[in-house]
C-alpha cells in the first residue's frame, strides 16, 4: 500500500465537508499488469441532474527545494494516471489537490499557468488548516 501524503486527511475531510462521499482510499488503478494508487476516489450525487460525478484526487505537497522538478514529476504522474483512468474508469475525472500557499506562490505564476493550461490539468485548491476546498479549477 502507498504511503499517505502529508495532507491526505485534510483533503479527505475537505471533500466530505463539500458533500463528496469517499469511495476509495486509495483509488487503485489497474491496467495490463500495471497497478497504481491515486490518493482518493469520491463521488457526489447532484439531485437536480439525477447523476453522479466521480472524481479521483492526487494530492501534491510541493515541498522539495526545486518546485520545477516537483512540477515535472507531478505532471508525469498526473498524465500516467489520466491515461490509465481513461482506459479503465472513463467516468471519473482526475484532479490534482494543492494547498492555497502552493497555488499563490507557484501555480499563479504566468509561466506555470501556461504550462497547466497546455496540459489541461484539473486541480483543486484546499486550505489544510480549515480543511476546506477553496476552489475547483478545470
Amino acid at each position: 500500500m502507498p504511503q499517505y501524503d502529508l495532507y491526505h486527511n485534510e483533503v479527505k475531510n475537505a471533500l466530505i465537508k463539500d458533500g463528496w462521499v469517499i469511495t476509495d482510499d486509495p483509488f487503485t488503478l489497474e491496467y495490463k499488469g500495471l497497478r497504481l494508487y491515486a490518493d482518493l476516489g469520491a463521488e457526489k450525487l447532484f439531485a437536480a441532474e439525477k447523476n453522479h460525478e466521480k472524481i479521483v484526487i492526487e494530492i501534491k505537497v510541493f515541498n522539495s527545494p526545486s518546485l520545477i522538478t516537483e512540477l515535472e514529476k507531478t505532471l508525469g504522474e498526473y498524465n500516467i494516471y489520466l491515461s490509465v483512468l481513461r482506459r479503465t474508469n472513463p467516468e471519473h475525472k482526475l484532479y490534482l489537490a494543492i494547498t492555497e500557499t502552493v497555488h499563490t506562490d507557484f501555480f499563479k505564476k504566468p509561466a506555470i499557468q501556461d504550462i497547466l493550461s497546455d496540459q489541461q490539468i484539473n486541480y483543486l485548491i484546499f486550505d489544510p488548516n480549515q480543511e476546506v476546498i477553496v476552489q475547483w479549477i478545470n
